[in-house]
């Protein structure tokens, strides 16, 4: 959950309001009476159009050099059959090398473990370079989201919404509160994305009369993106 700068909130009361506010109360500050804090909160649900993925490759080896070497090499060759898809950014991940020990604590070999990302909206170049990194890589998870420039649009819509909502609720409850008028005391916008992934955790094989991996169809499902409005207002009575 993100909480937006202040700068940010002007646009829940608007520069008009603020102007009067501020002349109507002159240097005036909050008396702590006649206090309400409530919360509003719109949200809308959008497609996922990111995917997501993580491949790897384990090995083990009797010394740390060899390991090196063979992890090395592999996610080198991954890297260079990823240049054939530009669509996709591709970056090293999470790399771990460890010992192995005997019974007497003495190291008998070395297991390491090197790692790649993909992040694209090219589902179908994704879903073809996954199944060609796949023949010498294993999957290690697959999962869709909302792309930053998608969510950051749909954010400052909501955060539009939630600031009416807010100012509307702020009226009813004036108007409840048999109240003259109302001031802001002070407000918050909150973002939320509650993101439905679909995970994999094991490679797809390929058939027995095949010898490669073939691509696989993407479902992304969708997310949910929110904004609340959480504040205070002052009645004026």
């Amino acid at each position: 959950m993100k909480n937006l700068p202040a700068n940010k909130l002007a646009l829940m009361t608007g520069s008009a309001f603020l102007l009067s506010a501020a002349i109507s109360s002159a240097h005036a500050e909050p008396t702590g009476y006649d206090q309400l804090t409530f919360q509003t909160e719109v949200k809308e649900e959008i497609a996922n159009d990111e995917v997501r993925a993580s491949l790897y490759k384990k090995a083990q080896a009797s010394d740390a050099k060899s390991l090196a070497t063979t992890l090395n090499t592999s996610i080198n060759r991954a890297l260079a059959i990823a240049k054939r898809y530009p669509s996709v950014t591709v970056s090293t991940g999470q790399q771990s090398t460890y010992p192995r020990y005997d019974k007497n604590d003495k190291i008998i070999g070395w297991t390491g473990q090197a790692n790649i990302d993909l992040k694209s909206t090219d589902f179908t170049a994704t879903s073809q370079l996954i199944a060609d990194l796949q023949e010498t890589l294993v999957m290690n998870n697959l999962n869709f989201g909302i792309s930053e420039s998608k969510e950051d649009a749909l954010e400052q819509k909501l955060m539009t919404e939630a600031s009416r909502a807010f100012q509307q609720q702020a009226k009813n409850l004036t108007r409840a509160w048999d109240a003259r008028g109302y001031r802001v005391v002070s407000v918050n916008l909150n973002t939320g994305n509650n993101n439905y992934p679909r995970p994999m955790y094991s490679s797809m094989r390929a058939d027995a009369e095949s010898s490669s991996v073939p691509s696989q169809k993407f479902e992304s499902g969708n997310s949910t993106v929110s904004v609340t409005a959480n504040g205070t207002i002052e009645l004026n009575k």
